[in-house]
């Protein structure tokens, strides 16, 4: 009976520290793939396109703050487009869409690149963090959402480097000049921290 006890203590920890293991893998990942945005000339641009259904993309020169978003989490093998266009499908008022745009109806082709849906789609599927001012409390591979000049919606990624002088964890985000990496987190206000891991039910797309 003991020895028994004592080997089901050990394979819960092992289940623990596995679970750990890929957790970790993931953020590191997702912070691989955003800060490789950096490295493409992304001109901003908002502009309505339609697109492919599921796994669509604007050209790959152009992009807004979400398209860092999307096409970090596409790398690592999960379609944000898919995603939200099914959430909303089934629980269009949940989202934001028809008290901002006036919609009736999901459109694939824009839903999931605008702020306002994406942060619900991350409140209803991964975890609502606390707004902070302290730079510890976020952490490699969460999503912060502001409102910048002209009361617009703005998304980054929190990345694993820091400014030495403030101690503030690095961002990649695309505010107007392409994707890049910037000492901007309390820059703007702060209207969310979020923290998204899919699960084995989100659809895991091939590389």
């Amino acid at each position: 009976m003991r020895k028994h006890k004592m080997a089901r203590h050990l394979l819960i920890v092992a289940l623990f520290v596995s679970s750990n293991a890929i957790a970790s893998s993931f953020e590191r990942e997702l912070v691989k793939s955003a800060i490789e945005r950096t490295k493409y000339r992304v001109r901003y641009d908002g502009a309505y396109y339609p697109i492919a259904y599921p796994n669509g993309d604007v050209p790959y020169n152009i992009g807004v703050c979400t398209d860092v978003i999307i096409r970090s989490y596409r790398k690592v093998g999960f379609d944000l487009q898919r995603l939200v266009h099914e959430d909303m499908d089934a629980n269009f008022n949940a989202y934001p869409s028809n008290k901002i745009w006036g919609l009736s109806k999901t459109d694939k082709n824009i839903d999931h690149r605008r702020v306002p849906n994406l942060q619900v789609f991350f409140s209803r599927y991964g975890k609502e963090l606390p707004i902070s001012t302290k730079p510890r409390d976020y952490k490699a591979g969460d999503l912060v959402t502001w409102t910048v000049t002209n009361n617009l919606p703005h998304m980054g990624i929190v990345i694993n480097q820091k400014n030495h002088k403030t101690g503030n964890p690095l961002i990649v985000h695309n505010i107007g000049n392409g994707p890049e990496i910037e000492d901007m987190l309390f820059k703007y206000k702060i209207t969310g921290h979020y923290r998204y891991k899919p699960t084995k039910n989100s659809y895991l797309l091939g590389r």
